[in-house]
């Protein structure tokens, strides 16, 4: 890659983030911060990540909370050793198929009570926690009912999803209730307050997971599906489980790549490297059309596998190494055209394109590491808030088929094909990279392109994020589209124009879009000097990691801790700033000391929750 430019989504790309013993990566700040305080008190990566997970559920309740479900792997040091933890729901009990079919209903409604499943992700909290936690789980949850009482300030990307879903917000009362305050969705800067789910974490807190699957928020989730349609018994409750798996690999340049088998989508990105092996990557140009045009279609190909096999695996005996094998990886291979894109496959399923997710990673000081993904799927879930509750529900349960016969056919009590795949990457045994990119149908598309920008051209992992995405829409899905026309290829702005051209004359359809592109972060481990190395996504609202090399003498820290400003408040401050000042960018708190005037500044750091706090700063 070292004659190469590489076209990127920010111009000016920040650069990656160093850490020497513990890192937290996330898209927004007080989520990070919040990790950092657990993992400075002695907590581990797992305690940190469900940390975070549980103050992301309340700044981001569009892509996350109790709601919706959670997937795991995690690295645990002492033993060398990789885990999975599966924490998706199932389908209602009460609930079948053909209800489905009398009714009317071709595919299973992305919204209301119909798409509902039961939340895992309480359950998969406790887990984890059980397993690998130190901290006291009241202890975890306080900086979010705190934050959730006392309010905080909304950052600007998730302010536009938040806007963005106002509408349908709207419809449902104790949706309006909770996340349209004053009758409207809050304005960047604003300060936000949820009560409700301060209360109902307050109770998790106290008594445990029972409180959610066999206590008094069962019940009210129960009584409230009763009341508006839904499908929800106590039992679906009580009997829910999450469950530890083993994590499936392929090689891949001399990295063993890891995801969650499915009912997760994971799969795909290994058939897709699988697929792409003996190309000679690394000498192609990056973004070039040539490149390009073979990512696409081995995304086609393997995605033509995700609508035909990917499902419960409790219900269905997935395929996986056959899928995986390497003859059936060439003969996938053999049908992939270089001058010509393919088009026999049928419609766009737009609920796998538009998934609404967090992801997050942490790497402790001991070692172990934690590639963590949570979601309620589309924004806001179902759309759906029970009264006193503060929180969505997931509208996963959408994503069942309606066929009989087809792998991921709807059943009682069967877990549905799930977009969320969290990512990890060893070598020779030892951990090397925790990663994920969210974005429902994206996810995939978007794990490869950063993988391979990583492995096959070098990119450090902040580049490798923030290189210009492509992404593919229109593939046949697990709950009954077909594709038969190619479908579409988007491409973020800034790809040359000659790209464009070249690949319409393959055949690919291709439009230009800014957004639907995921949303990235990663640490890479490097396995001889233990440094960390991250990378955090620019279309997110950004990342805060911190060096822990010294947490007692402030003065040794603050030199070490990076703030990332998102390019709206960039501007907002640089058009305070002094024309003598140089504009605001990536640096260290040190030289924003030591560049910017402290009344300048205070209202960001003040804004933005970046720890310490001003009055600690202290500049040599």
């Amino acid at each position: 890659m070292a004659d190469q430019t590489v076209p990127t989504f920010s111009g000016s790309p920040r650069p990656v983030v160093e850490a020497s013993r513990a890192m937290v990566a996330t898209s927004q700040p007080l989520a990070v911060q919040t990790g950092i305080g657990v993992l400075k008190s002695g907590g581990t990566a797992i305690d940190a990540a469900i940390a975070v997970n549980a103050m992301l559920s309340l700044v981001e309740p569009m892509s996350c909370g109790i709601g919706g479900d959670v997937f795991a792997i995690g690295w645990e040091e002492a033993g060398q050793r990789l885990y999975g933890l599966n924490a998706s729901g199932r389908s209602p009990g009460s609930l079948s198929r053909h209800w489905f079919l009398n009714q009317g209903h071709k595919y299973i409604p992305s919204r209301g009570p119909l798409s509902w499943s039961v939340p895992g992700c309480v359950d998969g909290w406790f887990a984890l926690h059980e397993r690998f936690g130190r901290t006291p789980m009241r202890q975890l949850l306080r900086p979010t009912i705190e934050a959730a009482v006392s309010g905080f300030s909304l950052t600007p990307v998730i302010t536009r999803m938040w806007q963005a879903a106002a509408e349908r917000l709207a419809q449902d009362p104790g949706a309006a209730a909770v996340f349209l305050p004053n009758g409207r969705a809050p304005e960047s800067g604003d300060v936000f307050r949820n009560p409700r789910l301060a209360e109902t974490l307050a109770q998790l807190a106290k008594d445990g997971n029972d409180v959610f699957y066999r206590g008094p928020i069962a019940e009210q989730l129960v009584a409230f599906s009763n009341n508006i349609g839904g499908f929800f018994s106590l039992a679906d409750f009580a009997d829910h489980v999450s469950t530890w798996v083993d994590p499936i690999s392929v090689l891949y340049r001399g990295y063993d790549v890891w995801q969650l088998p499915p009912n997760t989508q994971g799969l795909a990105l290994l058939q897709m490297l699988k697929i792409l092996e003996p190309f000679d990557i690394a000498n192609m140009e990056h973004s070039s059309a040539e490149y390009l045009h073979l990512l696409i279609e081995a995304k086609k190909l393997a995605y033509e596998d995700r609508a035909r096999f990917y499902a419960d695996p409790d219900f269905y005996d997935v395929p996986i190494e056959a899928l995986l094998s390497d003859d059936y990886a060439a003969r996938l291979r053999d049908r992939i055209d270089p001058q010509r894109a393919a088009s026999e496959l049928l419609l766009e399923d737009p609920r796998l394109i538009g998934g609404d997710t967090v992801y997050l990673t942490v790497v402790d000081e001991e070692g172990n590491a934690v590639s963590f993904i949570q979601s309620i799927f589309n924004d806001f879930g179902s759309g759906i808030v029970p009264p006193g509750l503060g929180f969505a529900i997931q509208n996963r349960g959408s994503l069942f088929h309606l066929d009989s016969e087809h792998a991921n056919a709807f059943v009682p009590n069967k877990r549905p094909f799930h977009t969320i795949m969290p990512g990890f990457v060893t070598q020779s045994g030892r951990s090397v990279f925790s990663f994920g990119v969210m974005g429902g149908d994206m996810q995939p598309q978007g794990q490869l392109q950063v993988l391979l920008n990583r492995i096959e051209f070098g990119m450090d992992p902040q580049l490798a994020g923030e290189a210009l995405r492509f992404r593919h829409d229109g593939s046949s899905t697990p709950v009954g589209h077909h594709m038969n026309d190619g479908g579409v290829v988007r491409l973020e702005p800034g790809f040359p124009e000659t790209v464009l051209d070249e690949l319409c004359a393959k055949g690919h359809r291709v439009e230009t879009s800014s957004d639907g592109f995921g949303g990235y972060q990663g640490i890479w481990i490097d396995s001889n000097t233990k440094v960390l190395y991250g990378g955090s996504e620019p279309r997110k609202d950004g990342l805060l990691t911190l060096k822990r090399l010294s947490f007692g003498t402030c003065d040794a820290a603050i030199s070490r801790v990076s703030i990332t400003i998102s390019p709206l408040k960039a501007r907002h401050f640089n058009n305070r700033l002094p024309s003598t000042k140089p504009p605001i960018q990536m640096m260290t708190i040190a030289e924003c000391v030591n560049r910017y005037p402290r009344r300048l500044m205070a209202p960001f750091f003040a804004d933005t929750t970046i720890w310490p706090p001003w009055s600690l700063l202290r500049t040599r």
